[in-house]
């Protein structure tokens, strides 16, 4: 069975699919959701709140989140027990 996770507002992801989860803070990343933007892979599941964590999958979309770096690694450690 393939578990989902909430990452925030009602929003869902099948975890594995998921590759990393990262705060939104350096440059670098800020830039990766720009090109995923630009480029129609970019998935905004914060409801008009600050983005906490930035989540990338396997299928090169990102996802915005919500909710932080450490309560989405609490979603997926409560998951993986």
């Amino acid at each position: 069975m393939r578990e989902l996770i909430n990452i925030g507002c009602t929003s869902y992801i099948l975890i594995d699919r998921l590759v990393s989860v990262v705060a939104p803070d350096a440059a670098p990343i800020r830039r990766m959701i720009l090109a995923a933007k630009n480029m129609g892979k970019l998935i905004d599941a914060t409801c008009g709140r600050k983005t906490k964590s930035v989540l990338f999958m396997d299928s090169d979309h990102v996802v915005l989140s919500c909710l932080s770096v450490e309560a989405i690694e609490t979603k997926i450690k409560d998951c993986i027990k």
